[in-house]
């Protein structure tokens, strides 16, 4: 005749039950829903039949199980703020340059596969440092948030928007060939001019100058950017120019 231990194979099952509970209480902190622990569902005794001593140890245990699951949801949220926060730029809540050049590189690595154009829109914003200097940095700040909140505007949902850094932004464009990419651009320096900056009763005439670089998968990100830089040089070059004679 076998001989079971019943208090050691009651044991194994509740701390089977423990771990699977905890589980499904980690699940339940993903999904940000915190559902009460209960002893009875753990151990599978009735209430009325656990001794004072267990139900101290159990209830521990779930202080200790949800103070546990309480700390990951902290976690995760401040993981997902600081993540936020290295891909946004520190004025305005567009993406920042690291950011910015990830999408390029994501968008060159579509390219290389799918053999799809996407270009880059480089854009610097014109006497941005007379106005700092005329009406302080506070004006020059509130340009450049114009100037963002026109181009988020005017853009698609897919295309990525970013402060490149002082007075320059970065618009990718997927899909777009550069004879789209340059119609684009030429609307969007429209739009710009079309919005005034109001600063203390005075309406502050903005303008941008870009310059267009497209690619399919033939380039690294900062090759990329430089030649939408370099592009963006040659055409203000092109105006001082015109404007000279």
């Amino acid at each position: 005749m076998e001989i079971r231990d019943t208090r050691s194979t009651s044991r194994v099952s509740a701390l089977r039950r423990t771990d699977a509970l905890s589980r499904a209480a980690a699940t339940s902190a993903d999904a940000g829903v915190a559902r009460p622990l209960d002893p009875v569902e753990i151990t599978g005794i009735p209430e009325a039949e656990q001794t004072p001593r267990v139900r101290q140890a159990m209830m521990a245990l779930l202080a200790e199980i949800d103070q546990l699951r309480r700390d990951l949801t902290d976690a995760r949220g401040r993981i997902d703020f600081l993540e936020r926060l290295a891909d946004e730029d520190p004025l305005i809540p567009i993406a920042n340059r690291r950011a910015f050049l990830r999408e390029v590189t994501r968008m060159i690595g579509f390219g290389q596969r799918y053999g799809t154009p996407a270009s880059i829109v480089y854009i610097d914003v014109d006497r941005l440092k007379a106005i700092n200097d005329a009406y302080g940095h506070a004006a020059g700040d509130a340009a450049l948030m114009l100037v963002s909140r026109t181009l988020v505007e005017q853009v698609r949902n897919t295309d990525v928007v970013a402060r490149l850094g002082g007075d320059e932004f970065g618009v990718l464009m997927v899909q777009a060939d550069r004879a789209t990419a340059e119609t684009k651009a030429g609307q969007l320096a429209d739009a710009i001019r079309q919005k005034p900056l109001s600063w203390q009763g005075r309406a502050l005439a903005l303008d941008i100058a870009y310059g267009v670089h497209c690619f399919a998968g033939n380039d690294n990100a900062g090759d990329a950017l430089e030649a939408a830089d370099q592009a963006m040089y040659a055409r203000k070059r092109e105006r001082t120019t015109a404007a000279a004679s």
